[in-house]
């Protein structure tokens, strides 16, 4: 019961699991490639990065590059350690079904 109890419900859509991932091995990610990489539309992608920001997962950081706006995101040290919580429950839950 202990490692379902371990299960993030905020990691549970394939888009928030994937932008978890990009910012957990990357220093941040622009919007642009988040879209790109997850093959998501803009409202899409905004909507699960906003529930993840909502969680404390991750940051948003909105900016100008000359007159273009940009938004980066970046995963918290809150949002590292309850994704790495969840991706060892699953390991768990997965080895002991095996």
């Amino acid at each position: 019961m202990g490692i379902i109890n371990n299960i993030n419900k905020a990691f549970d859509h394939r888009v928030r699991l994937g932008i978890m991932s990009v910012l957990m091995v990357n220093e941040h990610a622009d919007f642009r490639a988040l879209k790109e990489l997850l093959d998501v539309t803009d409202g899409n992608l905004a909507s699960h990065a906003k529930a993840l920001e909502q969680a404390g997962y991750i940051s948003v950081q909105k900016q100008f590059i000359g007159k273009k706006p940009n938004t980066k995101y970046v995963v918290t040290t809150t949002g590292k350690t309850a994704f790495k919580k969840h991706l060892d429950a699953l390991e768990k839950l997965i080895n002991r079904n095996q």
